[in-house]
């Protein structure tokens, strides 16, 4: 009988390890850049988009961005809340590849303009990214909550954790 690429082998040991006070550590500093690429699905067209964000890790509400309507995934995270983001920097040295990174799966919630955590989210928002200043307030820019399912850290070559939820 075939085996079927499809299907891991069940007698081959996952190589993805649970994490470790050293993988955690280094998701925490992957966490702490400030930016991301985000991977949306269009609406309409079902096809993958990945832009570009600003991202902080909110002590108040977790993994958090603000969006401007007229970007394309803002409505794409309105009309289907499930994306992923990637975190890490290439560098300008060696192989790209032994770079860590960290891929969360997630699930977008809008903050409402209204929410009573809004000024508090503003405020921490400006702290960290104060150009923001320029925009923050315009109607069509909104926070987007996002809410790991899953993690896998990439920390280089066979150096690869599951990253529980909780941890981010």
């Amino acid at each position: 009988m075939t085996p079927d690429p499809k299907r891991p082998d069940p007698k081959r040991p996952d190589p993805v390890q649970p994490a470790n006070a050293e993988a955690l550590a280094l998701v925490h500093q992957l966490l702490a850049l400030g930016h991301a690429a985000l991977a949306w699905q269009d609406p309409e067209t079902r096809t993958p988009g990945i832009s570009r964000i600003a991202f902080a890790r909110d002590p108040q509400v977790g993994l958090l961005t603000l969006v401007s309507g007229l970007a394309p995934h803002f409505r794409a995270l309105r009309d289907r809340p499930d994306c992923a983001l990637m975190l890490g920097n290439v560098g300008d040295k060696g192989d790209p590849l032994t770079h860590p990174r960290l891929m969360i799966r997630a699930r977008a919630s809008f903050v409402a303009p209204d929410d009573p955590a809004r000024p508090g989210l503003r405020d921490r928002w400006l702290q960290r990214n104060p150009k923001a200043q320029v925009y923050i307030d315009l109607p069509d820019f909104a926070f987007v909550r996002l809410t790991p399912t899953s993690a896998l850290l990439n920390g280089g070559f066979a150096r690869a954790f599951h990253i529980a939820p909780e941890d981010l």
